[in-house]
């Protein structure tokens, strides 16, 4: 055993770790005992860690690589995370960011909650328990990991009510359901699909005609576009966002609340964001769901950071999502460019990328990619760090749009290795 653990030393893995993987491989037999299968193991081990990675496929929120990328920097210091540095006393956790991202998406308060979907579950139990929720048939959806409407209604407490049809929803649909049900109705639920779009004979109701019902009006808006008018990009917004809801928008048009995801669209970590009302926004804060769905200090410092560019005009340059989108085929051509004349290998190629994470679905932006003949991908997985692309039609895609410059050299090398 002591020689298995010697020989998974080079991995890099602590002296424990190696111990514990060489018991493994003792209780394994005797295939396990050689040092080439002890290294294996290790190896194994270790790329099962997070660890960083190139993200070359060309979807830019990709879920499985950690959505939008973005550099956390928690201070090794205390952070007054609920202390008020006025008065002294206990604060709130939720105050400064909360009202940074009211300010950011024109609401009177915000909170911030793990992830979007604890934000739809914390409203619903705090707003609509023991009570009803008029939602669309055609937005009783599954998004993702298995987020389903209603089984996350069923969870916080409040009953479903089905209104209209899977393609077509009208106002008097939810009038109908308001004048059979009366008082039992806490809200109406607005849910933007996010993932998947219906087309033909459809027809949907606007939040702007839902905000006349007597019920306060809930807004799922999933991916978080801030404003859809996008006024930290040059020049118009993008064509590929077109459809897609931006909180201020959906708030001048009469919202009470809306949620959203925070490494979507607004290009921060992952958190869910419940703006709108202050006094629906204060009884979702006041819900004992609150404490166990709160973020921690590096969630808020890095929220906080994303808020102050949105409000100081700093959108491209501090957020690296946007930043991306941002290149212009251009520059990434040049890159592109750069990269394989360096490595002298591969070729420059026209290429489609992808928003990624359920944003904008069915949508692509013209983008620039290294191609290589054949299958790759193995190999560039192997690579230090990682790089991880795509293939189509039997050739290994490097997309630049999803790629760092500063990762770049790494392409480079890439490249270099395998054209040996």
């Amino acid at each position: 055993m002591d020689r298995l653990a010697r020989a998974m030393a080079a991995s890099g893995l602590p002296h424990a770790l190696c111990v514990a993987l060489a018991r493994e491989a003792v209780a394994d037999g005797p295939e396990a005992w050689t040092e080439h299968a002890a290294i294996a193991r290790a190896e194994h081990a270790r790329r099962l860690l997070l660890t960083p990675v190139v993200n070359a496929t060309g979807v830019l929120l990709h879920t499985n690589l950690g959505r939008a990328p973005l550099a956390l920097a928690h201070p090794p210091s205390a952070v007054n995370v609920e202390f008020d540095l006025t008065t002294g006393e206990r604060g709130s956790r939720q105050a400064a960011v909360g009202s940074l991202l009211a300010r950011t998406v024109g609401a009177e308060a915000a909170m911030v909650v793990n992830n979007n979907a604890a934000g739809v579950l914390l409203v619903l139990a705090a707003l609509a328990h023991g009570r009803e929720v008029l939602v669309s048939r055609g937005e009783s959806v599954e998004i993702g990991g298995g987020f389903r409407v209603p089984e996350v209604m069923e969870q916080s407490g409040a009953r479903l009510v089905d209104v209209g049809t899977t393609n077509r929803t009208r106002l008097a649909d939810y009038r109908r359901a308001l004048e059979r049900r009366g008082a039992d109705v806490a809200l109406a639920l607005k849910v933007h699909p996010s993932n998947y779009r219906v087309e033909g004979f459809v027809e949907d109701t606007p939040v702007a005609a839902l905000a006349g019902l007597p019920v306060p009006v809930v807004a799922d808006i999933g991916s978080g576009l801030v404003d859809a008018t996008c006024p930290w990009l040059p020049g118009p917004p993008p064509a590929w966002l077109a459809g897609e809801p931006g909180a201020r928008q959906t708030i001048e048009a009469g919202a009470a609340l809306v949620t959203f995801s925070g490494d979507k669209l607004l290009g921060g970590p992952q958190a869910g964001v419940i703006a709108g009302r202050a006094d629906l926004v204060a009884a979702c804060a006041r819900h004992p769901l609150a404490r166990a769905l709160r973020p921690g200090a590096h969630v808020l410092l890095a929220l906080q950071d994303l808020a102050l560019a949105y409000l100081g005009g700093r959108v491209v340059e501090a957020v690296p999502f946007w930043r991306m989108v941002a290149a212009t085929t251009t520059d990434l051509r040049a890159r592109a460019d750069a990269i394989v004349a360096t490595a002298g290998h591969g070729e420059v190629v026209d290429a489609e990328a992808v928003p990624g994470a359920g944003s904008a679905p069915g949508v692509t932006m013209p983008s620039v990619a290294v191609r290589l003949a054949g299958d790759h991908l193995a190999a560039l997985r192997a690579a230090t760090p990682p790089i991880v692309g795509r293939v189509r039609d039997g050739a290994t895609l490097l997309d630049l749009r999803s790629v760092d410059p500063a990762d770049d050299p790494h392409l480079t090398a890439a490249l270099r290795a395998a054209r040996r």
